[in-house]
């Protein structure tokens, strides 16, 4: 049983790298083509493929295939010898450490939330709530007040602070894959300009204003879960001014991206329930053989009576 678990923890790692590959090679083309809310919902591609990959395979018989061949081969060489369980050791206190750092970065956050010297951020997984700095009447216009609290208020309808919990609990079981490091961090920049676009599109007016806040207010603490105004890095600001000055695609280039996004699913979908190993089943031919040899009752033995010819 753990032998087949393991298999199928190092398949699902090998899906969804595939799947993070995919997503990183098509956002930028996203981006520019259907807007940044297209981009960030290509990371949906990955969960998919992931669900896709623990369907219930297809039924064969017949010679082993090659993905058949190497699940039996690394099955075989786990369980010889102390491999497994030194594997399971290892993963085990990966996952423990990456997950105590990550609660002594969310303590140290919230310690400098309750001194008023962090935020504006959204932080809670079920009950999220905005947390601003004690500051944030002062360093803050009262215009600059109402984009911050639309831009967590749009974090807080599309639910990407859980989005961003359940990206970090993969990190945590992960910590091994670097693919899913940089791909939590992609995620995140997109995610942060899908929320820039969000709000101009409710705010059309204030696209100067919202660009001069996030200049004005580029410095403030990001939480390790959670969302923030103003992310982490020169790069994503430097891009997140770009894009606000962008031009917006038009609402026929949205419905193409729909129409590609769901193909791309369907696709993606059908490449990894495929990619894994099939459900082997006796030859037909072969079991009903067995079957009437083995499964036909004998018949009862008749005296027949005997004839006397005169």
């Amino acid at each position: 049983m753990a032998t087949e678990a393991l298999l199928l923890f190092a398949r699902l790692n090998l899906v969804g790298g595939g799947a993070i590959l995919l997503v990183m090679l098509l956002r930028p083309f996203a981006r520019r083509w259907f807007g940044a809310s297209h981009a960030y919902r290509l990371w949906f591609t990955v969960p998919i493929a992931l669900v896709a990959a623990v369907m219930p395979p297809v039924e064969v018989w017949g010679p082993i295939g090659p993905v058949e061949d190497i699940a039996n081969g690394a099955g075989a060489w786990l369980s010889r010898g102390p491999h497994l369980a030194v594997l399971g050791a290892a993963w085990g206190a990966g996952a423990l450490a990456v997950a105590v750092l990550t609660a002594w970065r969310y303590g140290r956050f919230m310690a400098q939330e309750r001194s008023g010297r962090a935020g504006p951020a959204i932080v809670g997984v079920l009950t999220p709530r905005l947390v601003t700095p004690a500051d944030f009447q002062a360093r803050f216009t009262s215009e600059e007040r109402r984009l911050v609290r639309a831009h967590e208020r749009a974090h807080m309808d599309r639910l990407d602070a859980r989005c961003n919990a359940l990206v970090l609990a993969l990190q945590c079981l992960n910590w091994f894959n670097p693919l899913v490091h940089i791909a939590a961090r992609a995620m995140r920049f997109d995610q942060e300009l899908a929320c820039d676009a969000t709000v101009i599109h409710r705010l059309p007016k204030d696209r100067r204003r919202y660009a001069e806040a996030l200049l004005n207010h580029s410095e403030m603490t990001a939480p390790p879960l959670g969302c923030s105004w103003s992310g982490a890095g020169a790069r994503l600001l430097t891009t997140r001014l770009t894009t606000l000055w962008g031009r917006r695609p038009a609402d026929a280039h949205c419905e193409v991206g729909d129409v590609l996004l769901a193909v791309l699913w369907t696709v993606v979908i059908a490449a990894a329930w495929a990619a894994q190993p099939p459900y082997r089943i006796a030859d037909p031919g072969t079991a009903l053989a067995l079957d009437l040899s083995t499964d036909m009752p004998e018949l009862p033995q008749v005296a027949l009576p005997t004839m006397h010819h005169r």
